[in-house]
C-alpha cells in the first residue's frame, strides 16, 4: 500500500463543496483511504493572476492504485464534478483540481502525463501551506528538504489565508 499526498483546488462556483465532493468521491471509490486531511485555504491564484482566488487543501491517502491509475482515478472525479481541459491553457480557472503531490518516496516521470513529487510544488505556498498541516516533516525525494524547510525557503509566497478568514483588500 502506498502512501499518497494530494493537493486539491478549486475557484469556480462553491469552492468548498467542490473540493469536499472530490475527496468524498475518491473515498467511496474503495480504492482510496483518506489517511488525513488539512484545514481550507482561501489563496491567491499562482501563474495567472487575473481569475478568482482558490479554495485548496491537501489529503494524504493509502491506495494500492500505481501512479497511472492513482490520475486515471483523479481526471475521472474532476471529469465528474464538471473539470474541462483546455488543451494549451495551463493555470486557468477550475471546477476542481487534483494533483498528485507525493507517491511513496518514488520518482517518477512518465512523458508529460505525470512527475512525481510534482514538479512545481516546492515553488508553491498554496500547495506547502495545507501540507504543513498533513505531514511538515515530509522529505522531498529530490531536493532532500522537508515541507517546512520548502516552505521557508519560497521567496515570493502567494497570499494564502485560512479559508473564512478575512482577506486584505483587493487593489
Amino acid at each position: 500500500m502506498a502512501r499518497v499526498f494530494l493537493s486539491l483546488g478549486s475557484n469556480m462556483g462553491d469552492r468548498l463543496a467542490n473540493i469536499q465532493q472530490a475527496v468524498s468521491l475518491l473515498s467511496m471509490t474503495g480504492k482510496v483511504k483518506i489517511v488525513k486531511s488539512s484545514s481550507f485555504y482561501e489563496t491567491e491564484p499562482w501563474g495567472n493572476k487575473d481569475q478568482n482566488w482558490f479554495v485548496n487543501a491537501a489529503v494524504a491517502i493509502d491506495t494500492d492504485l500505481t501512479p497511472m491509475e492513482l490520475l486515471t482515478l483523479c481526471q475521472s472525479v474532476e471529469r465528474q464534478l464538471g473539470r474541462v481541459r483546455i488543451d494549451g491553457k495551463k493555470w486557468s480557472e477550475r471546477i476542481v483540481d487534483i494533483d498528485i503531490l507525493m507517491y511513496d518516496n518514488e520518482i517518477i516521470s512518465i512523458e508529460d502525463k505525470l512527475i512525481i513529487p510534482h514538479a512545481y510544488m516546492h515553488k508553491r505556498a498554496f500547495v506547502l501551506v495545507p501540507m504543513l498541516e498533513v505531514k511538515s516533516d515530509l522529505i522531498h525525494p529530490v531536493l532532500n528538504k522537508t515541507i517546512s524547510e520548502l516552505y521557508d525557503e519560497l521567496e515570493y509566497p502567494e497570499d494564502v489565508f485560512l479559508y473564512g478568514t478575512i482577506l486584505p483588500k483587493q487593489e
